[in-house]
């Protein structure tokens, strides 16, 4: 098996500057809340980092190069990494019930 790896083009470069450039750096979600909420523990805080990213004028260039670095966890453009693949939430920590019902 091979692996490519993914290089960044000028223009792709250039693109990004600007839009980055054209950005409030300091206004992003991901700036003016704790770094820590997009690798939260905790499944409720990792769902409101998601849900901050969904209206980040920079969430699609985010979420394309935390695809293509493979990112190895963490919240990226709005999803939920693990493992360098996108997963749909996160689990709580420890072993799940056996019975479901059981309090």
């Amino acid at each position: 098996m091979t692996t490519s790896v993914l290089e960044p083009t000028l223009s792709n470069l250039h693109d990004e500057a600007e839009l980055v450039a054209e950005v409030d750096a300091d206004r992003l979600p991901c700036r003016v809340n704790d770094p820590e909420l997009w690798f939260a523990e905790l499944p409720s805080d990792v769902e409101f980092a998601k849900a901050l990213c969904k209206d980040c004028p920079v969430q699609q260039m985010c979420l394309t190069g935390a695809l293509e670095r493979r990112e190895p966890w963490g919240v990226w453009g709005g999803e939920l990494f693990l493992q360098g693949a996108v997963i749909p939430r996160k689990r709580p920590r420890g072993r799940p019930r056996k019975d479901a019902t059981a309090a």
